[in-house]
């Protein structure tokens, strides 16, 4: 796509939407009791539904690819459009006000695995993969956690021993979003178990489809399967798909993480308009507007959510600008897993026992959905302690927090004796 003013740019989109989707009714004005009272952190649908959802999500991304809308400000050489980060800005702006398939299934591989595809793939794995995923033709996801390693990603065992022009990977992925629908995954495995943790992992592109892959459902405590557990057995992946060079996986990790933890953050936490909304007329539906403790602790709910949102804001906005996302984004994580928190801790003290008990009243029981997900918020993309000391060390100059590997004077004493 040439380079034309932002304002032809616009005119085009417009025409493009108006002539392939239908334009948003006008956002009505919350009312107490009436539509949906479902809230939720993560959806919950069925197989068949994820399905449906899924082929009408893939046409429109392929449709507004073809137009030249699918990939903005990507390399022309890869099927992006190589336009600046505010004509990506006014096509979203424009796309917002349309009625469109709910894109959410490409968040996991658009907003972390194809950007570290790009950094860190090779030529053959770039042409193979960024066009197709852009265009959905095939969706990804992110192949990192371990049953014995999640706040501690450089723990992991699965194994990679290569073969030749190939890689033979064994083990075993958990809390795979997407798995059972994705065509490719972003995995990190151990290339050399003899050298430090962080420094004997390398990253591949795996084939999901491919001879040894198995996935199977995870049942969570909202009565979902979100997630899944993958199972890896001598699957093969050629060389040309690893990800940056042999044992340097952390750094390719680290990229995906850093993408992820702006994705998580971005997301709100708990401190949207709409749920800002919803709790405001909860408090009021239930007579409690003249309530001195739940006012405070409905301000500070609010304190919270748009503190967050400035700071999300400011790290989003380095990210349009090119920079790479930083530590800071561990912060944007952070703030919007604890307001979450104090979201379900708030309705909690608002409903108390109706939150609980499904006695079918309208605004109540549904709540329950939100405050279960919550856990899964706080150690999905990397855990609140592990965030906080990333926040500590990284951001703050705080020395580092002590651990297994870590070196301590202690560590070889004998018991009765005192450090020199």
């Amino acid at each position: 796509m040439s380079l034309i003013p932002l304002e032809t740019f616009e005119e085009e989109a417009r025409g493009f939407l108006d002539a392939n989707a239908r334009k948003k009714q006008a956002e009505r004005k919350f009312v107490w009791g009436e539509g949906s009272d479902k809230v939720a952190m993560f959806e919950e649908r069925s197989r068949s539904d994820e399905r449906n959802d899924l082929h009408q999500a893939c046409e429109w991304r392929a449709k507004k690819f073809d137009a030249g809308y699918g990939w903005i400000t990507g390399p022309v050489a890869y099927g992006g459009g190589g336009l600046p980060g505010a004509y990506e800005k006014a096509w979203n702006t424009l796309e917002a006000q349309y009625q469109v398939p709910n894109q959410a299934a490409f968040t996991i591989g658009l907003g972390m695995v194809a950007p570290t595809i790009l950094a860190h793939g090779t030529e053959p794995a770039k042409q193979a993969y960024l066009h197709n995923m852009y265009r959905a033709d095939i969706v990804a996801c992110q192949l990192f956690s371990e049953p014995g390693a999640g706040s501690d990603l450089a723990s992991l065992q699965t194994k990679a021993l290569r073969d030749g022009d190939e890689w033979v990977i064994t083990g075993q992925k958990v809390w795979t979003t997407g798995a059972h629908y994705s065509d490719i995954g972003e995995i990190i495995a151990r290339t050399d178990p003899d050298l430090p943790k962080h420094k004997g992992l390398t990253g591949f592109v795996v084939d999901m489809k491919a001879p040894g892959v198995e996935v199977r459902p995870l049942r969570q405590m909202t009565g979902g399967a979100s997630f899944n557990e993958v199972f890896f057995n001598d699957v093969r992946v050629p060389d040309h798909d690893r990800l940056g060079d042999v044992n340097n996986g952390w750094a390719v990790a680290l990229t995906t993480l850093m993408n992820e933890r702006a994705a998580i953050g971005a997301g709100g936490g708990g401190g949207g308009v709409n749920l800002y909304a919803r709790v405001i007329e909860m408090v009021r539906h239930f007579g409690l507007g003249d309530d001195p403790i739940v006012r405070d602790r409905l301000a500070d709910l609010i304190i919270h959510g748009r503190v967050s949102g400035y700071n999300n804001q400011r790290a989003m906005d380095k990210i349009k600008a090119g920079q790479l996302p930083g530590p800071e984004m561990s912060i944007a994580k952070l703030a919007g897993t604890l307001n979450l928190r104090r979201l379900g801790d708030f309705v909690s003290h608002v409903l108390g026992p109706k939150l609980v008990a499904d006695t079918g009243e309208w605004g109540t029981y549904a709540w329950a959905m939100l405050v279960l997900g919550t856990p899964g918020g706080r150690i999905a993309g990397g855990s609140d302690e592990v965030m906080r000391n990333i926040v500590g060390e990284r951001v703050l100059g705080l020395p580092k927090e002590p651990g297994i590997d870590s070196k301590s004077p202690f560590r070889d004493l004998k018991v009765g004796t005192q450090p020199t």
